[in-house]
This record gives structure tokens, C-alpha cells and sequence, in this order.
């Protein structure tokens, strides 16, 4: 579960080609080209709800209040989300699409 991945503007975008177009042919490494990814794109985070946020719980046989701690939050927010009440934004949501696409190790 990917989010898309989109340019910052349209200069970083052409800073962004320009700059894969030198790493195609051998002049930026790929450290340097990783770099340069994070400064020009960014990453378009899917939403998390109720039965998505319950699955990656279960998958990792976490607790609610274990993942609450993982994603520094309370685990009334965990249960929230939960129930439907409430959804995870900002830090959290990246959090858990960390946690969705790389693993538990990757947050610990």
C-alpha cells in the first residue's frame, strides 16, 4: 500500500528529471539521487480507517495500547480510530503508512 509520488512544484520536478537523467547516465551515485528524491518529491499518504488500521494491528499481533506507544498517542485515540470516530492525521498517518509498507522493525 503505496501512496503515489508527486513533485513539490513544477521547478523540483524539473530539478528532479534533470537530476535522474545524471544518475542514468553515472554522474550523481545513488546516495546522491536518494538525497535529491527526498528534497523534490513528496509522498501522497493514503487515508487509514477503521478496518485498515485494525489489520496492520493484527498483523503484527500489537495491542492497542503497544501501537499507541509506537505512534506516540493515547490508546483512547487508538480506539477511536477503531470504532470509526475519529481518523489518523498529520505524524500519525505517516506513522502508521510506515508501519504498513516497511514493518514493525522500521519504528522501533
Amino acid at each position: 500500500m503505496t501512496g503515489k509520488v508527486k513533485a513539490k512544484s513544477c521547478i523540483l520536478e524539473a530539478v528532479h528529471e534533470t537530476a535522474s537523467d545524471l544518475h542514468r547516465l553515472g554522474f550523481i551515485n545513488k546516495r546522491k539521487m536518494q538525497e535529491l528524491e527526498a528534497l523534490c518529491l513528496t509522498i501522497e499518504v493514503p487515508e487509514y480507517d477503521a478496518e485498515k488500521i485494525r489489520a496492520i494491528r493484527d498483523r503484527y499481533k500489537l495491542s492497542q495500547s503497544v501501537l499507541a506507544s509506537i505512534l506516540n498517542t493515547s490508546l483512547s485515540t487508538v480506539r477511536q480510530w477503531e470504532i470509526g470516530k475519529k481518523h489518523p492525521s498529520g505524524p500519525s498517518k505517516k506513522l502508521l503508512n510506515l508501519l504498513d509498507r516497511k514493518g514493525l522493525e522500521t519504528l522501533i
